[in-house]
């Protein structure tokens, strides 16, 4: 039985933990990619992070919250495991269930931020992204499996999602499904410069709807929940539209074939 190394990696909300995990796995995976575990407590249902992760590294292991048996089954013949503490959890709330198990500390952190509680909690401090230190603990996380949304009014939703139409926004991150059957990532940082929607690896969607995960998870504050699921909502395309879509790109990959 090996010794796994064990990572509990905590910091703010857009501070760069996952950016973190995902480097640290990248350095590290080899043939033997199901070895190494990732674990994000307290996200339910709606784990971005952990769905990323998952499409980016198809290999490991990933684990949810109802799943802490067998996650507890699987740490002693891994070979890294990192655990990523949400902002919203308390710093110790992992003690009970690695128990007796040896494990590091690590913090990502703005540089600016001096001897906070992740100071005092953490073996390592990592330098992270410059975000401000003062953002709420509003957090608004929706579910939208099988949902399809037209990608021109996803770009027009996270404009005025980003843009303060439905509060102050610090961080927002989301995977979607988009009408030409990829499924994307969208990411979101107040202060930081926006990149353009990722694709995602996994395959396009291209029969029905899709049987697989999306969502978004939104912190800031005073946000209208109301009013960003009703435009959330809006922005979903039909079962008639869905179809339509889907059979135009299966057209267009079929004629790209054959050139």
């Amino acid at each position: 039985m090996t010794v796994p190394l064990i990572k509990v990696v905590a910091g703010l909300a857009g501070s760069g933990k996952t950016a973190w995990i995902h480097q640290q796995i990248q350095d590290t995976k080899s043939v033997d990619d199901d070895n190494i575990i990732y674990f994000s407590p307290g996200t339910g249902n709606v784990s971005i992070d952990k769905n990323r992760i998952a499409a980016d590294f198809p290999g490991i292991q990933v684990f949810s919250d109802t799943q802490e048996v067998e996650l507890l089954k699987r740490i002693p013949e891994a070979k890294a495991v990192y655990i990523e503490l949400g902002f919203y959890l308390d710093l110790e709330s992992l003690s009970p269930i690695l128990n007796d198990l040896s494990y590091g500390t690590v913090a990502v952190l703005p540089p600016h931020l001096k001897d906070s509680e992740y100071h005092a909690w953490a073996d390592e401090i990592i330098s992270g992204i410059p975000i401000k230190t003062d953002s709420s603990k509003h957090l608004w996380r929706v579910g939208t499996d099988t949902q399809v949304i037209d990608e021109d009014s996803l770009e027009e939703f996270w404009y005025e999602l980003t843009h303060g139409a439905y509060g102050n926004v610090s961080r927002a991150k989301a995977i979607f499904d988009v009408n030409d059957g990829r499924s994307i990532y969208c990411d979101f940082v107040a202060g930081i410069p926006q990149a353009g929607f990722l694709e995602l690896n996994l395959p396009r969607h291209l029969e029905g709807r899709p049987q697989r995960f999306s969502g978004i998870e939104v912190v800031g504050e005073s946000l209208d929940e109301v009013m960003l699921k009703q435009t959330l909502s809006d922005c979903f395309l039909s079962d008639l539209l869905v179809k339509q879509f889907q059979q135009q790109v299966k057209q267009m990959l079929l004629e790209g074939m054959e050139v």
